[in-house]
């Protein structure tokens, strides 16, 4: 097997045979932030490769690693896609949220700490490159975690891939082909598109902001039988969220100062803690800016 570097999760790894090759992901079941339902996930993969979403074909699953088969494809880079692309994105939501698995877990509730302060003294206790910085946006980032706990979402509910974005996309012929599919869950709708959207239709931070390609995921939504719900804030709050959640998770590895042996190496932890710091508050202060998105045709 050849190591497939730049996870930012689990590890990735290539497995060539004679039968063909395959993609085999070990997962970091060391300190996940949630357990993970495995055989929904899987059952859930299944479901969706038969109906033909273009995706990897699910072959096994088990505690600690995934299989797929390897597909060939173009990344897709951190920039606003084409309007044809993110138009076919959204058709793909609009038939993932149609299909039926077996699935009904309760919704996952995202109720993130506020000790933000204790994580900036010990940032700074433990001489962390970033530990300043962190310091100066401890006010911010609990208006963002009281923003996060307290949005509504009314619904409705879906099951769906939960993480549709630049890095777990391929290009192929021209066309979309989502990956990693392990995050998939019960997730509110407007959640799902306005991340999905968002995402598609920027660049790494947030100056360059397409409303044309945004809109063209939700047409194609709506193309493929998907009715939009309401406009509002809760379409990003899931967004901010995660990358809230994300970004706390790798300051405790980062204090930890372990070189762990699953998951993202140190290095990696440092540099998503950098991102969420710098990014985070940005895109919190440009919500009013989001939220009209929803309103251009």
């Amino acid at each position: 097997m050849t190591r497939i570097h730049g996870g930012f999760a689990n590890r990735m790894y290539r497995l060539d045979t004679d039968q063909g090759s395959f993609a085999v992901k070990e997962l970091n079941l060391d300190d996940r932030r949630m357990t993970y339902p495995v055989q929904d996930v899987f059952t859930f993969e299944r479901a969706a490769f038969v109906a033909g979403i273009p995706m990897p074909e699910p072959i096994s699953a088990s505690h600690g690693t995934l299989v797929h088969r390897w597909v060939e494809g173009e990344k897709v880079p951190e920039a606003p896609v084409s309007a044809a692309y993110a138009f076919e994105i959204g058709e793909i939501l609009a038939r993932i949220h149609t299909l039926h698995s077996g699935w009904n877990p309760p919704p996952i509730q995202d109720h993130m700490p506020r000790n933000w302060s204790v994580l900036a003294r010990q940032a700074k206790a433990t001489g962390q490159p970033w530990a300043d910085e962190l310091a100066s946006h401890v006010e911010t980032f609990l208006t963002i975690t009281n923003f996060v706990n307290t949005s509504g979402r009314p619904g409705p509910v879906v099951l769906t891939h939960r993480d549709i974005q630049p890095w777990n996309l391929l290009v192929q012929e021209g066309r979309p082909v989502v990956l990693d599919w392990e995050l998939s869950g019960m997730l509110d709708l407007s959640s799902e598109l306005g991340s999905t959207a968002l995402c598609l239709a920027k660049g790494p931070g947030l100056d360059d902001i397409k409303p044309a390609i945004f809109r063209s995921v939700l047409d194609g939504y709506v193309a493929g039988s998907g009715a939009l719900p309401p406009p509002g804030p809760h379409w990003f709050a899931y967004m901010i969220s995660a990358w809230l959640a994300h970004t706390r998770w790798n300051i405790l590895r980062c204090l930890a100062g372990v070189e762990t042996t699953t998951g993202p190496g140190l290095a990696l932890s440092h540099e998503a803690v950098r991102n969420g710091i710098r990014g985070l508050p940005d895109l919190f202060e440009r919500l009013p800016e989001l939220e009209a998105l929803l309103l251009q045709d």
